[in-house]
């Protein structure tokens, strides 16, 4: 039975709303409460699983928000989308954007007031950024402000200081500053400058990760020192590795199809940054759990596009 005719009996599409939410990328939201929880010095609990549920139905929401707002530009550039195909209805799109949005505030909340004291401004973000940021210079700021968020909510559901969550949250910011800029030119010809910002600020976070970061508590053993510094370096070669080859072609031919890879390239290499934000504060475990999820995303990532 085609699409149409299973919208038109009110038949949901499990395979239109996987690409409306971009399930594959769902693999890239977990690593921010845990390495927040890591970079507060506190070990993950059921507040951290909470702040996780939470987050997870926050990026849903900005996802379903996101095409809702962007429904009559991708009737005219990507008219295979669910929303200008036919498959999904806008108001079913709006209507999932708003309860997944309460939905992430009502789990926040049971995390505990910091945790909600994060969420309530994440969410403004989300939502700001899809329906007036999004086009203009302070686009690309506010999707990054949201990932910091994201992480601080780790930190704060777990309860944890946010200042030690601080720079993790500063790091992780950055790169998806880069991303978002790249992802600007992805439904058409642009030039090298966002690519070529994009491997070098790549490059800039490959040298800060293994630095060792502020220390809060008594100094760790020496072996634990060593171990960190080796598990953090081998993460951030993992991170440096994933978006350098599709930023370097996106940099010598800027059409869509190129920078929708390196995009999509630039939000797999979310999880190994995560993953070398949780090992450089001395969370070995969590950082091994958080990379684990990179091969899940990568296959998921060959059905659904992440983009």
């Amino acid at each position: 039975m085609s699409a149409a005719p299973a919208l038109a009996h009110g038949r949901p599409d499990p395979r239109a709303w996987a690409e409306l939410l971009r399930l594959p990328a769902l693999f890239t939201v977990p690593g921010d409460a845990l390495a927040g929880a890591a970079a507060a010095t506190a070990r993950p609990d059921r507040r951290t699983v909470l702040a996780i549920a939470s987050s997870l139905c926050l990026y849903e929401a900005g996802m379903a928000l996101n095409d809702w707002a962007d429904r009559a530009e991708d009737a005219a550039e990507r008219p295979h989308r669910p929303l200008p195909s036919g498959r999904i209805r806008p108001a079913a799109a709006l209507g999932a954007a708003c309860a997944l949005t309460a939905t992430g505030l009502a789990l926040a909340a049971r995390a505990g007031r910091p945790a909600l004291t994060i969420s309530v401004p994440l969410a403004a973000t989300v939502w700001s950024y899809d329906l007036f940021l999004k086009r203009t210079p302070a686009g690309p700021f506010a999707m990054a402000a949201a990932r910091g968020l994201d992480l601080l909510l780790g930190a704060a559901a777990t309860g944890g200081g946010l200042r030690p969550a601080l720079p993790s949250a500063a790091l992780l910011s950055t790169h998806t500053l880069a991303v978002t800029t790249v992802s600007r030119h992805e439904t058409r010809d642009g030039t090298p400058a966002a690519p070529v910002a994009a491997l070098a600020t790549t490059a800039v976070l490959a040298w800060l990760l293994p630095r060792r970061p502020p220390r809060h508590g008594p100094p760790p053993r020496r072996r634990h020192t060593r171990r960190r510094a080796a598990t953090t370096t081998a993460l951030t070669a993992a991170y440096a590795a994933t978006v350098a080859r599709p930023y370097l072609y996106a940099v010598l031919n800027p059409s869509p199809p190129l920078t929708q890879r390196a995009v999509g390239a630039g939000v797999r290499a979310t999880i190994p940054l995560q993953a070398a934000l949780a090992a450089r504060t001395g969370a070995g475990a969590t950082a091994l759990f958080t990379v684990a999820l990179a091969p899940v995303a990568r296959r998921f990532a060959r059905r659904v596009s992440v983009t």
